[in-house]
């Protein structure tokens, strides 16, 4: 099971894809796991405390480093940098963590597993393939508004070392394959028009994947409002338009 207090998502809150109607005891245990209720530690004095538990201590580093990514970019950003910022000095992170790389792969594991946890849950409770790529989007959307979505989405690969490319590529197929899923899935069963699901899948995940440039947390726009947006946008392009039965006494171009 994931860590979700290290990361707090919405996609359970969104009205318009319409499984939700339908599991709602579910949602809702996900979503108070999802989203804790208690307000957020103060991450820079967790290690004031010598006796708080190393989990919660390495939670800190990992939300601090993230938001440093943000500020000043991965390459730019050091493990002194981080240890100034939680007030340690920096051999105190190695109980922690090797290299700064092996914090960044951290976020990307546990932004993955929770991703996969979401995914699961759509895939066993969402109704036909359009309704599945939908709320893929929304979640997906949520994801590339918090600090770890951010930072590792707008992390230049050139930065990591072979193995760890291999290993954020790795994760990158992973939800790119059930993307891919969902959108046959809907050309199987009638709901998404028949198209290339590499190509439509490529589509939707570099529109996404952007968000995260340009996302500010105090803008105009919540993130439920631009997941919202970016669910209903690119899922009308998808959707297979049934054709209307003509009325009586009236022909298929309208004419009687």
């Amino acid at each position: 099971m994931v860590s979700h207090g290290l990361v707090a998502l919405a996609f359970l809150t969104y009205p318009w894809v319409r499984y939700q109607e339908r599991t709602l005891g579910v949602n809702h245990l996900l979503l108070s796991k999802l989203m804790p209720k208690q307000p957020k530690p103060a991450y820079d004095m967790a290690f004031a405390n010598r006796r708080r538990d190393p989990e919660s201590k390495r939670e800190a580093v990992l939300h601090t480093a993230a938001h440093l990514f943000l500020e000043k970019s991965y390459g730019r950003t050091s493990l002194n940098d981080v240890a100034d910022r939680l007030n340690i000095t920096k051999p105190a992170l190695y109980h922690y963590f090797r290299n700064k790389e092996e914090i960044l792969l951290e976020c990307y594991r546990l932004g993955t597993a929770m991703i996969e946890e979401i995914l699961n849950d759509i895939a066993a409770h969402a109704g036909d393939g359009l309704e599945k790529v939908e709320a893929f989007i929304y979640s997906y959307a949520n994801v590339m508004t918090v600090n770890f979505g951010r930072c590792v989405m707008r992390l230049d690969e050139g930065d990591l070392s072979a193995e760890a490319l291999a290993e954020v590529r790795n994760y990158k197929r992973r939800i790119d394959r059930r993307l891919r899923s969902f959108i046959q899935e809907g050309i199987d069963d009638g709901s998404v028009v028949r198209c290339d699901p590499k190509i439509a899948a490529f589509a939707i995940a570099g529109a996404v994947n952007w968000i995260c440039r340009w996302y500010e947390p105090d803008g105009a726009l919540s993130a439920h409002e631009i997941a919202t947006q970016f669910a209903k946008t690119l899922t009308q392009g998808l959707a297979e338009r049934k054709q209307r039965a003509p009325q009586p006494g009236t022909s298929r171009n309208g004419r009687n």
